[in-house]
């Protein structure tokens, strides 16, 4: 039988309004991943990491399920989301899609 679960969470006013990232750095070691958000303005030479994300290989699956999830009801209910098709490197600076990698799977 599964179970209801009903976390509590609490939020502070500065995590309230959230941080803005069009442009991730994804790293890892056996133990951990490390995603670093940052905001990449047009023009600018580098990016600024506004957040810093560890967590476990094991979260990490979990939070790539989550969603995935998440966006097949976005686009359920909004349809499809376009990626933007530049040559990596070329196009515009933000979240990228690898297709080379992911069409391997």
């Amino acid at each position: 039988m599964k179970q209801d679960r009903t976390v509590n969470i609490e939020i502070g006013n500065e995590e309230w309004e959230g941080v803005y990232s069009n442009f991730v750095i994804i790293t890892h070691s056996p133990s951990e991943f490390i995603l670093d958000f940052a905001r990449m303005l047009p023009g600018a030479k580098k990016a600024k990491v506004f957040s810093r994300i560890i967590m476990t290989p094991q979260n990490a699956r979990a939070l790539l399920a989550t969603l995935e999830n998440n966006i097949q009801k976005y686009e359920a209910e909004h349809g499809k989301i376009p990626l933007p098709s530049a040559e990596p490197g070329k196009g515009p600076i933000g979240f990228q899609a690898n297709i080379e990698n992911s069409e391997k799977k």
